[in-house]
């Protein structure tokens, strides 16, 4: 047990202190800084005088905190509403959009928080189905089914019971670090000791006490800086914190049949293409990923505060349609018909999972993504493992092509994610991969950004790594608008920074060539795709989007200006 606790500890504290020593803004350096980051000061060199435009970005995500102080100056605003007022004043059916939507909350204004994983709904779905059913008697396709049901039904009930134990063990982790950690407080007082003193500490034949010295010794080392006792009880209670939630959270919501969060939006579920449902809470009750997400992509350049996006000429609109849990196919198909319809040229998309409900809606809103010019940009995943078209979801690959259509959408760039470390641990040991169906990578270990309260910490996932690139997309649409969606795509990927060293596969550490993880087999290189784009000529055709661009603005103004009798 004590063995079992040590390794948590430590584990807890290495994850805690990811990226300590690299620069927080590693992700915006070049190689010839030191860091295969996408060279964003490289990449505004080559616009130098140059003019953008102001670009919007559609952050769909689990709420963006929009008053936070690096990002108020940059949130989209609907001009067309008029906050407040509870009247839908530009009639797209949703109410006080100010800053964007908010899917999976109530007209009541409850949130959805904790949610099921897709495979549990499917499972709870397909049980009232063939729980009690006579194999013998089911037809071809409903055997078809009832395979997939046994699938479900196994996966879910060995999560929740893997789940249960994890948390069952953690708790026992946290009352033996409070046990121990208050042995060691009454140990020092007794002898007029700080925790700092540790090594002063006589134990005598006190094994408890010894105990508690061994353990605090340990953490304090791992941490490396000072501490009270007080202080050392607060960091331990944070590391363990999150893994209490996380395994409660799958024992309690992602992981129950029978937990249901769909009553508090109070939509006709049944109908994919409903609209007008949800509210404009647009933080919702947990923030911490939409805000981190939105930061990377657009927090104010140049203000001294906290850090800088990847792009200026920036507006967020962000799309709450994430929870603690598993999205919803409905949520996700609206949330980008909303971007598209409110003037989004580029969508991030860091979210994900491994089964899909109604993907036809959301291919659906996809191709009207395509039609309309908007570039769609989705992180890969975090569970080590190779992308196929059944196993991740949403992905680029269309349920049904059409007769003359095409099989992918031309306007989804997949992100993996990329390690700051270099040589044989250049791709994040997390991330998902494919040398068909993900794209390229991007910087997403150890990235700091933007967190609720006005607040700034490191994260790491393709979550991260997606809004990198996002944020390099949005860069060219502001500074070459004449580019279409497709035009963009080709240009990140043909501008890629080549990875040539063998690097190890996330999860069996296999070494490969990076191609096998990427089509592209590189990593996202800023300044390389502005060249490009400035020698790229533009197809772009008129859109959604281009219609409310700012160019359309100015050519009105300057028009109005030269009309005879104006000032």
């Amino acid at each position: 047990m004590i063995r079992s606790i040590f390794s948590f500890c430590l584990m807890a504290i290495s994850i805690a202190l990811v990226g300590q020593d690299v620069p927080k803004d590693w992700f915006h350096l070049s190689p010839a800084e030191g860091y295969n980051g996408v060279n964003t000061a490289g990449a505004y060199a080559q616009v130098k005088g140059k003019k953008g435009r102001t670009v919007i970005v559609a952050v769909i995500d689990s709420g963006v905190d929009v008053e936070h102080e690096d990002l108020d100056d940059v949130m989209w605003v609907n001009e067309d509403e008029i906050p407040g007022n509870n009247i839908d004043d530009d009639n797209n059916g949703y109410v006080d959009d100010i800053h964007g939507w908010n899917f999976i909350g109530g007209k009541d204004g409850q949130n959805v928080s904790g949610e099921t994983l897709e495979v549990t709904r499917l499972y709870a779905k397909l049980r009232k189905i063939y729980a009690d059913v006579d194999e013998s008697s089911l037809s071809k396709k409903q055997m078809k089914e009832y395979e997939l049901y046994k699938k479900v039904m196994k996966e879910v009930e060995e999560g929740r019971e893997k789940a249960q134990k994890n948390l069952d063990n953690m708790n026992g982790q946290v009352t033996f670090f409070e046990n121990t950690l208050n042995t060691l407080e009454k140990g020092l007082k007794a002898q007029g000791l700080a925790l700092s003193q540790l090594d002063s500490l006589d134990t005598a034949d006190d094994t408890e006490l010894a105990q508690a010295k061994g353990v605090a010794t340990n953490v304090l080392g791992q941490i490396g800086e000072e501490m009270t006792v007080d202080e050392l009880k607060e960091f331990m209670n944070e590391q363990f914190e999150g893994g209490v939630n996380y395994y409660g959270g799958q024992v309690n919501y992602m992981y129950n049949p029978d937990f249901e969060s769909r009553t508090i939006v109070g939509d006709n579920y049944a109908d994919s293409y409903e609209k007008g449902y949800g509210n404009n809470d647009y933080e919702g009750p947990d923030a911490f990923h939409g805000t981190h997400v939105a930061g990377i992509i657009a927090a104010e350049r140049g203000n001294g505060q906290g850090m800088d996006g990847v792009a200026d000429n920036v507006e967020i609109m962000t799309i709450r349609a994430v929870p603690d849990g598993d999205e919803r196919d409905k949520d996700v198909a609206n949330a980008i018909i909303y971007a598209v319809d409110n003037g989004a040229e580029v969508i991030n998309m860091s979210f994900g999972k491994g089964y899909a409900w109604d993907k036809k809606a959301v291919d659906k809103a996809v191709k009207y993504a395509a039609k309309n010019d908007v570039l769609l940009v989705h992180a890969a995943g975090n569970s080590s493992m190779e992308n196929k078209i059944d196993n991740n979801f949403p992905n680029d690959t269309y349920l049904k092509k059409g007769l003359f259509g095409k099989p992918q959408p031309n306007n989804w760039i997949e992100v993996g994610a990329l390690n700051y470390a270099k040589g044989e641990d250049h791709s994040a040991p997390f991330s998902n991969y494919s040398g068909t169906h993900v794209d390229l990578f991007a910087p997403g270990m150890a990235i700091y950004s933007t967190i609720p309260d006005d607040k700034y910490q490191n994260a790491q996932g393709t979550s991260m790594a997606s809004p990198v690139t996002a944020g390099v997309a949005a860069l060219i649409r502001s500074y070459y608008p004449e580019l279409s969606a497709a035009q963009i795509k080709d240009i990140m990927m043909q501008s890629v920074r080549p990875i040539s060293a063998e690097v190890k596969t996330p999860g069996s550490g296999d070494m490969v060539k990076f191609k096998d993880l990427c089509v592209s087999g590189g990593s996202v290189d800023a300044e390389k795709a502005m060249k490009l784009a400035s020698k790229t000529d533009g197809k772009r055709k008129k859109c959604k989007a281009w219609n409310k661009s700012i160019l359309e603005k100015e050519a009105m103004a300057a028009s109005q200006k030269a009309k005879p009798g104006k000032a």
